[in-house]
């Protein structure tokens, strides 16, 4: 399994496994995404899974920057797409992919314009390139994912005041029916079916791992 990373000291996990091959490089860099996707022998799935979150508000932001930031979140998958279905076609047996997008797709929450935006578009083009090669035996799809826990959150979490803290879980509680976050294992198995033969006949479907957060009204008693 090939894993592309723009730091090479990010991949110091991977080490212990020998079945990963590293690339660094940028995602977005088409040459990068290339060799990622000839590094194993035949490709047979890819994921895309890298963004950045800025906030930016439209009034205060120049348009073109505001585009920027929106490319910067789609345009590794653009690339990685292009790499994977040149690879699928190239072999004949077709493929699967799976892009990582977010509530935020359907759902924006307050001065996140550009993530949101480049979000929605991955489910837009997740849905269009199901439909044109479909037929070429490619499955495309997207996890939608809620609030997961990293280690980024947790240190925030750790950092935060008790009563700050207190309220951070409440908020998860709240906005989560399951009452949590979701953890990076969950996303990953959701991944690995998605790439299986076991969802042989889903391809162009946005699948909620959210905790019933897409599901969830807000209770007005609640406040």
């Amino acid at each position: 399994m090939a894993v592309i990373e723009f730091e090479r000291d990010a991949l110091s996990w991977a080490a212990a496994d020998p079945g990963i091959i590293p690339i660094i490089g940028d995602a977005r860099d088409e040459e990068v995404a290339r060799r990622a996707a000839g590094a194993a022998g035949p490709l047979k799935g890819w994921v895309n899974n890298a963004a950045i979150f800025a906030d930016a508000w439209l009034h205060e932001t120049p348009a073109a920057e505001m585009s920027a930031l929106i490319a910067r979140n789609v345009d590794p998958v653009l690339t990685g797409c292009a790499a994977a279905l040149r690879a699928f076609l190239a072999g004949g047996d077709g493929g699967a992919i799976v892009n990582i997008s977010s509530h935020q797709g359907q759902r924006p929450v307050r001065g996140a314009f550009a993530y949101a935006t480049a979000k929605a578009a991955v489910e837009g083009l997740t849905r269009a390139l199901a439909v044109d090669y479909g037929s070429s035996g490619v499955r495309v799809n997207a996890l939608a994912l809620g609030s997961i826990a990293t280690d980024r959150s947790a240190s925030y979490r750790a950092g935060l005041p008790d009563e700050r803290r207190d309220a951070f879980d409440r908020e998860i509680r709240l906005l989560q029916p399951l009452g949590r976050m979701g953890r990076a294992e969950e996303v990953a198995d959701a991944v690995a079916f998605l790439l299986s033969d076991q969802a042989a006949f889903i391809s162009g479907a946005v699948i909620p791992v959210d905790g019933g957060r897409s599901a969830v009204g807000r209770d007005p008693e609640e406040a």
